[in-house]
């Protein structure tokens, strides 16, 4: 896709439409399972987590907004960070998205499997879980690979479906809750809600997807950063109420090892039985078929435009000849979720995720600090964010604070595929754009 030009852009987003595709982006499968996650850690002191995440997040999109204002180019993280220090730095942050992404699709891939056992039974065991994430993987790659774009023709319906039962989720629930199960004894130490945050950080990632579209935004430097504080406020405060109603209904049930993989539902069911219970757990197959659909339809291009500029082998590239789509690249793509489905948990999966995503968000916020120091611009005045010369380290501060928590297989399949991308860029002819795209 062409990059455009500030000019040829029709600004006529405002603060409610932005702020509303940030919540919508940001609100996906993650929340439907993290709370009993959240539980286990931190116990009733789990919203603080959440609180850390939510800062973190505002100041990394406040960097995210400025340098999209100077760098108003295709590829969104990739391109930034390109544009601050140059193309090596640039293209792997290009490969750790696509890590962080297709590492999500498996954790993902995974709770759909586990959550449609908790609706059907006779689903459950590890060969039903075998065959339904191939099943779903595999169908979406036929259908990619003969080029309908089911993510977006099913992101409205995915979005409504996800909303009303977390909402009434937390209006229904809250007058059952016990105010005793709420009680803090002790604050629990930094280290413990940096780890419980690490993993949190998982339901927080997406947001820069909505921020790509800051060309098109009405008076950016007073509405992205509003829309920035209106829409991860209404992120931290449904994320919040969700936690606080499921601790207060629970208890430290919310925490043990059969609600682990639907905790929600569980709470769900002590308030509105059954009927409350299927209608969370028929929420979150939408919500993680949704971003199942969104992800296969635009994560294979990664893999695609990676071999298009000689960096994976040259068939990977490849047009079918008939869909005119990337199809090796697709069933690539679809072998590699379902492996890393079948050998990883949700938790594992999900703590390599955020890792590796947030060692881009990392480099993003030291791109914006390099950007704004050069004073880089496109057509008109960049979006300056409000205490622009401190943000970013404090930003980059929070992410080195909750990445001291990443486990060694974290950092050791991290720490491989930087060095495998290297050898590869090594061997390979420079790119002038990798098209990267990021689904909520």
């Amino acid at each position: 896709m062409p990059d455009l030009k500030q000019a040829e852009l029709r600004r006529v987003i405002g603060v409610r439409g932005l702020a509303a595709a940030i919540f919508n982006i940001t609100v996906g499968a993650g929340i439907f399972v993290l709370p009993a996650n959240a539980a286990a850690q931190l116990g009733a002191a789990a919203p603080l987590a959440y609180l850390v995440c939510a800062v973190a997040m505002a100041l990394v999109a406040l960097c995210f907004a400025e340098a999209g204002s100077r760098v108003p180019q295709s590829g969104g993280p990739y391109a930034y960070v390109e544009s601050a220090f140059g193309p090596y730095i640039g293209y792997l942050c290009g490969v750790l998205l696509w890590l962080g992404i297709t590492i999500a699709m498996g954790a993902v891939a995974g709770v759909f499997a586990d959550t449609l056992s908790q609706l059907i039974p006779r689903l459950g065991g590890l060969v039903w879980r075998l065959v339904v994430v191939v099943l779903l993987v595999g169908s979406l790659a036929i259908v990619n690979v003969r080029g309908a774009a089911l993510g977006s023709r099913t992101s409205g319906i995915t979005i409504f479906a996800k909303l009303v039962p977390l909402v009434a989720f937390v209006l229904i629930g809250l007058p059952h809750v016990t105010s005793a199960n709420l009680a803090i004894p002790a604050l629990p130490p930094s280290g413990k809600i940096a780890a419980t945050g690490l993993l949190l950080m998982f339901a927080f990632f997406g947001m820069e997807s909505a921020l790509q579209v800051s060309g098109e935004v009405v008076t950016p430097q007073r509405t992205v950063p509003r829309a920035i504080g209106l829409g991860l406020c209404g992120v931290a405060l449904l994320y919040i109420s969700i936690q606080l109603v499921a601790q207060g209904v629970l208890g430290s049930a919310l925490a043990a090892p059969e609600n682990a993989t639907a905790p929600l539902a569980a709470a769900a069911g002590q308030f509105a039985g059954a009927a409350g219970r299927r209608l969370i757990l028929i929420g979150a197959i939408i919500s993680t078929f949704g971003f199942m659909a969104a992800s296969m339809l635009s994560t294979p291009r990664t893999l695609f435009a990676l071999a298009r500029d000689g960096f994976l082998p040259r068939p990977l590239a490849t047009v079918h000849p008939g869909h005119h789509t990337p199809s090796v690249a697709i069933v690539v793509q679809a072998v590699v979720v379902c492996a890393i489905a079948l050998t990883g948990t949700y938790v594992q999966l999900a703590i390599v995720s955020a890792s590796a995503v947030l060692l881009v968000y990392l480099a993003c916020t030291l791109a914006a600090a390099m950007l704004r120091r050069r004073d880089v611009r496109s057509d008109g005045e960049p979006f300056r964010m409000p205490a622009g010369g401190v943000v970013p380290w404090v930003a980059a501060g929070l992410i080195v604070w909750l990445m001291t928590q990443a486990t060694a297989m974290a950092w050791l399949l991290t720490g491989g595929v930087v060095v495998l991308a290297s050898l590869a860029y090594l061997g390979g002819r420079h790119p002038t754009r990798v098209a990267l795209h990021r689904d909520g």
